[in-house]
Order: C-alpha cells, then structure tokens, then sequence
C-alpha cells in the first residue's frame, strides 16, 4: 500500500510541477507587479497547506470522533484526515509546499531578469532569492507554531470544507 502511495505522490508531483511550470512560464509575459503578487500568493499557499500538514499530525482525534457521534458536518471528514496523517502531510508539506517553493523560485528569476538586465543580474538574483527563501522559511516556521497550538480547529476547518466536496456518511 505505501508503494502504491509513493506512486502516485511522483505522478501527482510530477503532475503539478508541470502546470505551475507552464502557468510561470505564462506569468513571465506579464508586468513585474502581478510576477511580485503571483510569487507571493505561490508562497502563502506553500505556508498554508505547511500549516495544514502540521495540524494534521498534531491533532487530537477522540474530540472529532465526539463531533462525528453528534452528526457534526466535517468532523468525519477530519477524523478520515488524522487516519492518514502520514499521507496528508506528506501532501501538503512535500507535494505541495515543494511544488510552491520551486515556483515561486522559478518566478523569482523570471522577475530578476525582468528588472535587472544588467552586469548585477546574479547580484540581483542572488537577493531575490535571499528575501524570498527567508519569507518562505519564516513564514512556515510562524506556521508551524499557529498549527501546533490551533491543531484540532485548523483540522476541523479542513475537514468541513472538504466535506463540502465529499459525501459524509
């Protein structure tokens, strides 16, 4: 079973990188200020799905398993989540916040080159790049520490937006 995950975690990755791949390569045709807002957005997300991958993990299951008892929508969901925590995470962290911090590196150099046509061009590069790997890190650290402590709310709220999407029995 883990095999099978393994799989489609590379499909799904591989996947995803070419259509953020395809849609950087798109934005490079556009202004500088919507490169700067797509480069961002990239990297909340990246910190938002971080944030749902650690909540997942930290999580206490029995206060669903009370709102499930109660026919409370999203907590069967939340409860499906916790199950396969492993798998969620791996998601969310490695899937898409790996995706997200490529693209959004991608991007950077796409605006580099953009602004900066010039000798400094690696200066400018090597700054960029700088300002957004602390964003990220820092961003996912902050993270990490609301998903640590609001673990059961972030995975209820999760858990009834997909539920949205999926039939709870």
């Amino acid at each position: 079973m883990k095999d099978n995950w393994t799989i489609k975690v590379f499909i799904l990755t591989f996947v995803l990188a070419i259509i953020f791949s395809l849609i950087s390569n798109f934005l490079g045709n556009f202004n500088n200020f919507v490169l700067v807002i797509c480069i961002l957005s990239i990297l909340v997300i990246g910190i938002i799905f971080d944030v749902i991958g650690v909540a997942v993990l930290s999580c206490d299951i029995k206060a669903f398993h009370s709102r499930a008892s109660q026919k409370i929508k999203g907590a069967r969901t939340a409860i499906r989540l916790i199950k396969n925590s492993s798998s969620v995470s791996s998601f969310c962290n490695d899937v898409v916040g790996d995706v997200c911090g490529i693209v959004s590196g991608s991007l950077v150099t796409v605006l580099v080159v953009n602004l900066f046509l010039s000798n400094n061009l690696s200066m400018w590069n090597v700054i960029l790049s700088s300002i957004l790997s602390s964003l990220t890190v820092g961003g996912k650290a902050i993270g990490k520490k609301i998903a640590i402590k609001n673990a059961n709310d972030i995975t209820y709220f999760v858990g009834r937006v997909l539920s949205i999407f999926s039939k709870e029995k």
